[in-house]
């Protein structure tokens, strides 16, 4: 049990640190977005309206795969059931969920957002729009799902993004990069005249084969 407790301290810190990083990489605003990482088979998560800067070590959420709670006294997030829809239906290890400005503002505008670039890849294909519903809800967890079929990201119509990962390091960095495609495409497309050139199926599924062997081995 001392061994699990600390795998779970230290996963804690991790998703504190995580929480942290989508403030100051303007993600989100005030307690707006949430975090959670899978430790076994408990999900640790970041407490509803808590602010990240004030979360401590003592401050540990965490509930089952069923959303009891079985760490901490603090209400877990609203969004809980999208998170464990996720850990249900994916291998994920970890969720991040932001408001994003640039992918937000996409979500308003279109249903699936234009490959402009070939990252798109590296979240499995184009990245899809989930319809909008009310947040917290199970309409939206089903959304969510929805929209994740053959992708690790989407874009949550009039709210925000969701990516996940085997690890909270790899949800969050596919957070950045879907904000950043996001940004991309509404510059490009913001030019009087002219249209963004976009990527074929071919050449987006051909950069994801690509992007799987990428970086270093071992």
């Amino acid at each position: 049990m001392g061994e699990q407790l600390s795998d779970e301290q230290r996963a804690w810190a991790a998703l504190v640190a995580t929480a942290r990083r989508t403030v100051t990489d303007g993600l989100v605003v005030g307690t707006s977005g949430n975090v959670s990482v899978r430790v076994g088979d408990t999900v640790l998560v970041t407490p509803s309206g808590v602010p990240y800067d004030r979360l401590t070590p003592d401050d540990v959420t965490g509930v089952d795969l069923t959303g009891r709670q079985v760490l901490g006294t603090l209400v877990p997030t609203s969004e809980l059931p999208m998170h464990l829809a996720v850990y249900h239906h994916t291998d994920a290890r970890a969720v991040v969920h932001t408001h994003a400005v640039h992918a937000t503002a996409v979500s308003t505008l279109v249903t699936e957002l234009p490959t402009v670039h070939y990252m798109a890849g590296a979240l499995g294909g184009p990245v899809r729009v989930a319809p909008y519903a009310t947040y917290g809800t199970e309409e939206l967890a089903g959304n969510t799902l929805r929209a994740l079929a053959g992708r690790t990201g989407c874009l949550l119509q009039n709210h925000g993004t969701l990516t996940y990962g085997a690890t909270l390091d790899q949800a969050y960095d596919r957070t950045a990069q879907l904000e950043w495609m996001c940004h991309l495409w509404l510059t490009a497309s913001s030019v009087p005249g002219l249209t963004p050139n976009l990527l074929t199926e071919d050449q987006l599924a051909e950069a994801g084969e690509r992007l799987r062997g990428y970086g270093q081995r071992g």
